[in-house]
């Protein structure tokens, strides 16, 4: 099993976000991705270099910027690689919720018109079923074992040419649940940067507002197929850090990997932390988990009572955040702000915060309304569905967006959603 070293934190020493082929050379040995069963370790040499492998894969095949491949996985660490060769290459990359049908899954990939598929074997069966569902899908590829359709991903990357090196920089296209109907994509215009430039919006913001640093080790529990996990890891990579990833939830082993490793951030939803609570606290209480200086939560209301246990267990670490899957603002709130203003999602760190009523009129402090985000720099849309793209915008301020929340401001300037104030 490898174990990550306890970090020296130096806050002086701070990247602004960047790209791990930067960190390959600065840095290439240290571990980019662990797996915390497994033991699976990715350096950020390998990161960089399979990347560019399979980013040259992608040209080689006639993918060209502007275009989408998608992958359906279990957590693995080749899922960061198809995730920076689609960053490096101007593409889009769309990761599909394996618990869907396979005709939910096909249609997520018809939709997102992806021209390559990447699987994993431990989703053999789930690949297998896909196949005659996603016949517009010339090229395929699996990785982890063989499965009958699709071509070794492994041998395509290590055979290709030249290795792609840079492009301009691609992004994600992401599907919600389809819980209320077809799943609906969302996608943002991509930037006008090179993949090593800083700039990404998001992910200056996460690593601005919870201080990231190449020392740090951050602990992702979840799907890799989700917003929050695929591109906090994303930025985590950028900032050079170790991404630390479970390949299944479990709320003593997610104690005993924070000890091991020595994280210093994790990423929970509430429902996690019910489960920890719920240990005995002879359990919890035989983990050292003093090198955690920040457990971030988010995707789903936290009950009062939950959040306030939390805190008294780990201390005034824990810090939530409230972003959409469609990336259009992100608010951020810390133990010592929600104690003060409880049940609030904190201050905007990424658009400027405005609540309408149903004709568009902002209203003032302490009436709800529909939640919009101000963004001069990067409006999404939903990918097909020009109407609801547009119904999303402001009728008289079309940089304003909103995805359909409620909720009011205080006179502070604290966001609270309107389904979060109960207590």
């Amino acid at each position: 099993m490898i174990v990550t070293h306890r970090p020296t934190v130096d806050n002086d020493s701070r990247f602004s976000d960047m790209f791990p082929g930067v960190h390959a050379v600065t840095s290439p040995d240290r571990p980019a991705v662990v797996m915390s069963e497994s033991g699976r370790t990715l350096t950020y040499r390998e990161l960089n270099e399979n990347s560019a492998r399979f980013a040259r894969v992608l040209h080689d095949l006639g993918l060209r910027k502007g275009d989408a491949f998608a992958f359906v996985s279990d957590n693995a660490p080749e899922c960061f690689e198809l995730y920076w060769a689609a960053l490096r290459s101007g593409l889009y990359v769309t990761p599909v919720d394996r618990n869907l049908s396979p005709v939910d899954a096909a249609f997520i990939i018809h939709d997102s018109d992806s021209k390559v598929l990447v699987v994993s074997a431990g989703v053999r069966a789930f690949a297998e079923a896909l196949v005659p569902l996603t016949l517009q899908i010339a090229d395929r590829f699996c990785f982890g074992g063989q499965i009958e359709g699709y071509r070794s991903y492994e041998d395509m990357r290590a055979n290709v040419g030249v290795p792609l090196v840079q492009c301009p920089r691609g992004s994600d296209l992401l599907y919600s649940s389809g819980t209320t109907g077809r799943p609906m994509g969302m996608k943002s215009p991509l930037l006008q940067i090179e993949v090593d430039q800083p700039g990404d919006p998001t992910t200056s913001a996460i690593g601005s507002a919870y201080e990231l640093t190449f020392s740090d080790v951050y602990l992702s529990p979840a799907p890799i197929y989700h917003a929050a996990p695929l591109r906090w890891c994303g930025a985590v990579h950028a900032y050079g850090g170790t991404v630390v990833v479970m390949e299944k939830f479990d709320a003593e082993e997610a104690l005993r990997v924070i000890e091991q490793h020595f994280v210093t951030v994790a990423q929970m939803v509430p429902t996690m932390f019910v489960r920890m609570l719920q240990l005995p606290e002879a359990v919890r209480a035989k983990y050292d988990l003093s090198s955690l200086r920040s457990v971030v939560h988010a995707a789903a209301p936290c009950p009062p009572s939950v959040k306030k246990s939390m805190i008294d267990w780990v201390g005034m670490i824990l810090n939530e955040y409230y972003s959409p899957t469609e990336g259009n603002g992100f608010t951020t709130i810390s133990s010592d702000e929600w104690l003060t203003k409880p049940c609030s999602v904190g201050r905007s760190v990424l658009g400027t915060l405005h609540i309408c009523d149903d004709e568009g009129t902002e209203l003032p402090a302490g009436e709800v309304g529909t939640v919009y985000f101000e963004r001069e720099d990067q409006p999404f849309e939903y990918h097909k569905d020009p109407e609801k793209t547009a119904a999303a915008r402001h009728p008289d301020h079309p940089t304003w967006t909103a995805v359909g929340d409620h909720g009011f401001l205080d006179a502070d300037g604290y966001l609270f959603l309107a389904d979060r104030t109960a207590t």
